[in-house]
């Protein structure tokens, strides 16, 4: 929640019940999303399917969230944030349970499309708490909250290989989240969370603003640039002399980049309306770390390369939606759930068509799509600015 100061009419950013539950949360959806790659790497090795299949795992958990993304806003409109969130919470376990414990690929598909699906609308809902309760201060708290789940990106992956190394086996650590969420029900579940700031019949007057569907589209690129970079970032690795191995291990320094950005962005963003000029240097720094792990040959510069462009990469979603969820106009559910659809549809098409490019012109020709994307960020940015004044 926020409260304005009687001095400077600002408002005091301040971490209630609501946020802290908002954060953890997150994070424990966060840990099985960025263990879900490994986890599939894993899962092939034990029920030998193709490669085309395990895109298909992934295809089916981007699909999850875009239809999430479609029907979050009509779900928003007719059920509170507490059953939302708890309801949600429920259902993406349940889908973690049906992909960590089945035992073919027809079940465990299916648990990676509900995995998205409920994963997405508990993401949607943790925002619009955040939102609600934060208003004009949303791009610290969404800034802050993302930090846990960059702390997920760097630790879930090493988890995941003790987990699989020891005697416990892959599963094992991936049932934490579940644990996680049972204890906030029991400490939370009595917790009366923000409520949007307009009543709920003023969601379904009209559509959002130009500049909001702007930068809804901003905030999905900048999704597809941070996943063209892991999908295929050690891929390029691989290219400069590195093995396989080392290869998949060196891409923790773009997790950790990203980790070290959204501290940064979590210190920087204690003061408020600072998130276009944010914005707009963490598309630059994206930039700088991508052109120096795309034109290297070399594996030392290419990884720092990684690292920079994760600490760009870092607050590009947070910062962007909180332009999203700033410029909806008493339209917030609509504007979160458009942008989760748009991020599940990119989210699958740009490595898809980074593939493509790759196998018809090779792998540093094809990642030539990341600056079009970053251009196409900063286009939206301005543009998106130029609409809302």
């Amino acid at each position: 929640m926020y409260r304005y100061t009687a001095v400077e009419e600002l408002p005091t950013f301040v971490r209630d019940r609501p946020t802290v539950l908002a954060y953890a949360a997150l994070a424990c959806w966060t840990t099985w999303l960025y263990a879900f790659g490994p986890a599939l790497a894993l899962l092939r090795h034990e029920l030998g399917f193709s490669y085309t299949t395990l895109g298909a795992y992934s295809a089916l958990l981007s699909g999850g969230a875009a239809v999430a993304g479609a029907g979050f806003a009509a779900v928003a409109r007719r059920v509170a944030r507490g059953p939302l969130l708890w309801g949600s919470a429920l259902g993406t376990s349940l889908a973690a349970g049906l992909f960590l414990l089945g035992r073919g690929i027809a079940v465990t598909m299916v648990g990676a499309g509900l995995l998205g699906l409920g994963g997405t609308v508990l993401l949607a809902t943790l925002q619009a708490v955040l939102s609600d309760g934060h208003g004009e201060r949303r791009e610290r708290a969404l800034t802050e909250a993302n930090i846990g789940a960059a702390a997920s990106a760097v630790l879930a992956p090493l988890a995941l290989g003790a987990s699989a190394a020891s005697g416990l086996g892959w599963r094992a650590v991936l049932v934490l989240p579940a644990v996680g969420f049972g204890g906030l029900w029991l400490r939370y579940r009595h917790e009366p969370l923000p409520v949007p700031a307009r009543s709920p019949e003023a969601h379904s007057r009209g559509g959002i603003p130009l500049a909001c569907g702007m930068f809804a589209v901003l905030t999905a690129i900048t999704v597809a640039v941070e996943f063209c970079l892991v999908y295929f970032g050690p891929q390029l690795l691989v290219g400069t002399g590195m093995s396989a191995a080392a290869a998949g291990t060196a891409l923790s320094s773009n997790y950790l980049g990203i980790l070290v950005g959204r501290v940064g962005g979590g210190w920087l963003t204690r003061a408020p309306g600072r998130s276009v000029v944010l914005l707009q240097a963490s598309l630059a720094v994206t930039a700088a770390g991508f052109v120096l792990f795309w034109l290297s040959g070399a594996p030392v510069p290419a990884v720092v390369g990684l690292f920079v462009a994760g600490v760009g990469v870092a607050n590009l979603y947070p910062l962007s939606l909180s332009l999203v969820l700033g410029a909806a106009e008493g339209h917030e559910d609509v504007a979160n759930a458009r942008t989760q659809l748009a991020a599940g549809v990119v989210s699958a098409a740009a490595p898809y068509l980074l593939g493509s490019l790759a196998d018809a012109y090779g792998l540093r020709a094809g990642f030539g799509l990341e600056p079009v994307l970053l251009l196409g960020c900063l286009v939206l940015l301005l543009a998106g600015l130029r609409a809302r004044r």
